[in-house]
């Protein structure tokens, strides 16, 4: 029996993805979108929806991050073996790119939940004997090489898991397309269902586009228009010539470049952003477009501490399923009790990072987590752009910081920023405790997101999609101290589920920084020293409020209900 044969009586939803996170040790995501693949998949299996995911092996990983004494990020292969944590597909398939045939394999993951529910994930391997030695190497690196690498990698993803699902013997009754970067999946479906020859009229398309439609949803995640793939004709020609007639690619998918975006949005009936703002940023690039909103969540098991989870238990019993009773815990759980998790949590934190730094971090202190992709939008150096002010903040409330997240090795005002950071930490040293943790991943992030007071978060407004990171934190009882924009303006309450950084529906570096000043010890630091029954209020406000709303199976139902069942 092949491994996938549990699998394939029952007509799944097809969700394809670049990256998605499995876990810490398997190293085949790179930050926010993958991290949302992977509690997709957590949450099916909680429900027993039957899916299946479509990625990429990614042998050598995305890079793992060190930090020298200058500040300076250096990057090294991060490679797995698959074969620890998969099962070998008995299934091969082969994909035309430019002028030779290549051979693409899988390996089966299967993600568990407490519950007993099971989902399988592909996970496509050119890495075979068959192939070149070029090509095998299309699906090792996770965001790497050239243009023309990422575009064969999306080729293989696209065209090769859709041939790879046909081969395993998987029914799928709806596809999902998580980000663009699968779009070619569409045209590989109009192949599959175009109409034959002799039964066209004069004119008629060859290829029936409203039933590929009828079959594909798609989430965009890019409000910035730089981070949409594009590539040119020359190269798709090169590398997929005669996949379909030109004039309909270019009609589907842009007339000058190959747009993935546009051909997602043209080969989907469904189409959604990741909150609500994201989804009118997304309608104003794309006008004509219906651009639909499903606020994004987190899958609540897998980013809640040990101790918050203990206490939900007892006292929220069912919680994990239906986070939505969540609601009532600011009047089921005393203070005391909540108080008393948090502080086991920030001693987990704690004595990890007097393990891994030569800070010793004071549990009394009030202590501010910033950690994600480092990369010029999201401001990472925001907090630090009057170090005077920042100092003399902290001479009546003692501050601490954490700060974690990769900058893409290609991304150099992004390491610059880390660097910067490196160099802020040594001058403030004598004045505010600051630690940067290096190679930030899962385990990290679910220590950061538990063990800190207050999660920050600084992006330039209109350019966050969502940001998942403000609602792990929810579920750890942190408030959120975050610029309006992507989920939380939807999440902020003020006062009652954290604090909102500025106003309006942009900002300016010079102007957020003094609303985040002003926020800082005007409002959150007082009431964190001068006010702990106040400062546990808002604590169960963010997760009555925010965790049990933000959460992946409220996500899912939604998607179930709006977008696979039509």
């Amino acid at each position: 029996m092949q491994p996938v044969e549990p699998f394939l009586h029952t007509p799944r939803i097809a969700y394809f993805t670049m990256e998605i996170a499995l876990r810490s040790e398997i190293p085949t995501y790179a930050g926010g979108l993958g991290v949302l693949a992977g509690d997709t998949m957590r949450t099916a299996a909680d429900m027993d929806m039957p899916m299946v995911a479509v990625s990429l092996v990614s042998r050598a990983g995305y890079f793992q991050q060190s930090i020298d004494n200058e500040g300076q990020q250096l990057e090294s292969p991060q490679a797995w073996d698959p074969a620890q944590w998969a099962t070998k597909v008995e299934a091969m398939i082969a994909v035309d790119l430019g002028s030779r045939v290549v051979w693409v394999g899988g390996w089966l993951y299967i993600m568990q939940s407490q519950t007993g529910g099971r989902q399988p994930v592909i996970l496509l391997d050119t890495d075979l004997s068959e192939n070149s030695a070029e090509d095998r190497t299309i699906t090792h690196y996770l965001y790497g090489g050239d243009e023309r690498y990422r575009f064969k990698q999306e080729a293989i993803l696209g065209i090769g898991g859709l041939r790879m699902l046909q081969a395993l013997g998987f029914e799928i009754r709806q596809y999902h397309l998580n980000e663009g970067h699968s779009a070619l999946l569409g045209i590989e479906l109009l192949r599959r269902y175009a109409f034959p020859a002799e039964d066209l009229r004069a004119g008629e398309s060859a290829y029936d586009i409203p039933r590929v439609r009828e079959v594909c949803n798609f989430t965009t995640h890019t409000p910035i228009e730089a981070g949409h793939d594009k590539f040119s004709y020359e190269l798709v020609e090169e590398v997929i010539d005669d996949i379909i007639d030109k004039p309909v690619l270019h009609r589907l998918g842009g007339e000058d470049r190959l747009n993935m975006t546009l051909l997602a949005l043209n080969l989907s009936e469904y189409v959604n952003g990741v909150a609500k703002r994201h989804a009118e940023v997304s309608s104003k690039m794309f006008p004509g477009y219906r651009v639909r909103s499903v606020t994004n969540g987190v899958h609540p098991a897998t980013w809640t501490h040990e101790s918050f989870a203990k206490l939900y238990d007892t006292h929220l019993a069912g919680w994990c399923h239906e986070p939505e009773i969540l609601v009532r815990a600011d009047h089921a759980i005393s203070h005391d009790a909540l108080w008393q998790a948090h502080l086991d949590a920030k001693q987990t934190l704690i004595d990890y990072l007097s393990q891994h730094s030569n800070q010793q971090f004071d549990p009394t202190v009030a202590t501010l987590g910033f950690a994600r992709r480092m990369t010029a939008y999201k401001r990472p150096d925001l907090l630090f752009t009057d170090l005077d002010r920042l100092k003399a903040m902290t001479k009546a409330f003692p501050l601490q910081l954490v700060i974690a997240g990769k900058a893409h090795p290609r991304d150099e005002v992004g390491k610059a920023l880390i660097k910067e950071i490196h160099n802020v930490a040594k001058n403030l040293n004598d004045d505010i405790r600051m630690v940067f943790l290096p190679d930030y991943n899962m385990d990290l992030a679910k220590l950061l997101i538990a063990g800190v007071d207050v999660w920050l978060n600084t992006p330039l407004r209109p350019l966050e999609a969502s940001g998942t990171s403000g609602m792990k934190a929810t579920f750890n009882g942190v408030p959120n101290l975050s610029i309006l924009d992507g989920w939380w303006v939807e999440g902020c309450v003020e006062g009652i589920t954290g604090w909102a950084i500025g106003d309006g529906p942009e900002g300016s570096n010079i102007g957020d920084a003094l609303a985040l000043y002003d926020k800082l010890e005007q409002v959150v630091l007082p009431l964190y020293y001068q006010d702990r029954s106040g400062w546990i209020d808002v604590m169960k406000g963010a997760i009555a409020k925010n965790a049990s709303y933000f959460n992946s199976h409220r996500m899912m139902r939604r998607y179930a209900a709006e977008a696979y069942i039509r």
